[in-house]
Formats: structure tokens, sequence, C-alpha cells
């Protein structure tokens, strides 16, 4: 696959809520939330599947995202914009020098574009 799917998360009003709800149920271990990023918390998924993180919605609303690994996300966006889609982020750059960007599709599904920062 050119482009895999490689970082989902999961935001809300009560991150904390969700945090436990998920954990309790599959048993996922779960970082200390940082406060500084909507007390998000990632999830340890221990080489199998792959990543992700629970947090608080910064517009509250409730809503699951996944993130499409690109190797130029603002090139990406360009696409996504001309092909009918909406950015709903700008690419920014964030922990660790990931760079994230997010959209709705012309269904107003979110979805996410990440690069990785390979030193990390």
């Amino acid at each position: 696959m050119a482009n895999p799917v490689t970082w989902f998360e999961i935001v809300g009003k009560d991150s904390a809520t969700l945090q436990k709800f998920y954990a309790d149920i599959f048993s996922w271990k779960l970082s200390q939330p940082a406060p500084e990023m909507g007390n998000y918390s990632t999830i340890d998924h221990e080489g199998k599947g792959i990543g992700g993180g629970i947090g608080d919605a910064m517009d509250g609303n409730a809503r699951v995202t996944i993130y499409i690994e690109v190797d130029d996300p603002q090139a990406y966006m360009d696409k996504v914009t001309k092909a009918g889609g909406t950015m709903l982020m700008p690419i920014t750059t964030v922990m660790d020098g990931v760079t994230i960007g997010m959209f709705s599709d012309p269904a107003g599904n979110t979805m996410g574009l990440l690069k990785s920062n390979p030193m990390s």
C-alpha cells in the first residue's frame, strides 16, 4: 500500500471517561494524559496493529479519525482540496516533529494526513 493508515485517534468531550472505557474493555495500556495536548494519551499497541491515542476534542465533537501516512502532507492537502475535500486543520508540526493535518472528505468523514519523524 503506497500510503498506509498508521494512526487513529478517538476524541470526545470527556477524555478521562473515554480512556477508562477503552482501557477497561480492551486492556489497552495508555500513557499519562498530556494536559498541554488536550489530555491526550497514546495507546501502547505493543508492536501489533497501528498506534493511536485518546483525548479531548478541541471542538467538543466526538469522532474517530484515521491518519494516512504521506511523504508531503501539504502536497496531499492540496490534492484533497482540489478533489472536493475541506481542510479542517492546516498542516502542523506536533510532538517529536510529527507533521499532521486534518480534512473532511465529500461525505463529511474526518480524516488525517501524517508524516512521521524518522528520527523518533
